[in-house]
């Protein structure tokens, strides 16, 4: 849902940088505090964690996204490193962001997400300045090649499309597919599991 009716439309692509310059802008400490529990609270409710740097994306391609993953009823949230990073000691996830480039932001899924990963993932593809920077399962830090490699992997719904025509084959082959797949993505985490602790 845009920000403004219609007729005024092409305000928005006006209003949204004046919003990322005021995140921007320097905060009170009630204010810093508030963000902090912000963000605190996402993490508590998240297992899944995407960190993303939008520096130099569109306002109109920034609004998309946000437009995709709020369809997915999940949250994005733009903030600085030096407050993400405090919320990120209080909850105990052991991961310095002030390392990472760009301007941070975060989007929050509450299940192991692949709708959401795929969802970043697929707008990165169409939207040149949007990088994913990496990204937590159950507050396990994954590499942005590890999230590229999940958000590779085929949804049910995919494979629903894709063989709904397929009346022919044997109704256990079908069920076999779907099955597959929530174990595929439990095996590419047992994989980067295996790869820390090695």
């Amino acid at each position: 849902m845009s920000l403004f009716p219609n007729c005024f439309r092409d305000l928005e692509a006006l209003f949204l940088p004046l919003a990322e310059i005021f995140i921007f802008m320097p905060k009170t400490k009630e204010q810093k505090k508030k963000i902090v529990e912000e963000i605190k609270e996402k993490i508590k409710k998240a297992k899944t964690i995407v960190l993303l740097d939008f520096t130099g994306v569109k306002s109109p391609e920034f609004l998309d996204l946000r437009k995709k993953i709020k369809k997915l009823k999940k949250d994005l949230k733009v903030a600085k490193k030096t407050l993400t990073q405090i919320a990120f000691k209080e909850e105990k996830i052991d991961f310095d962001v002030r390392k990472l480039e760009g301007q941070l932001a975060l989007a929050f899924g509450e299940k192991e997400d692949l709708p959401l990963i795929k969802t970043i993932f697929q707008t990165s593809q169409k939207i040149k300045n949007l990088k994913i920077l990496g990204g937590f399962l159950e507050k396990e830090f994954l590499s942005a090649e590890k999230i590229i490699e999940l958000a590779k992997l085929p949804t049910k719904e995919e494979l629903i499309a894709k063989f709904v025509g397929s009346l022919s084959a044997p109704i256990s082959n079908f069920i076999y597919v779907l099955s597959a797949i929530p174990q595929r993505f439990v095996f590419v985490l047992s994989q980067i599991k295996g790869q820390k602790k090695s």
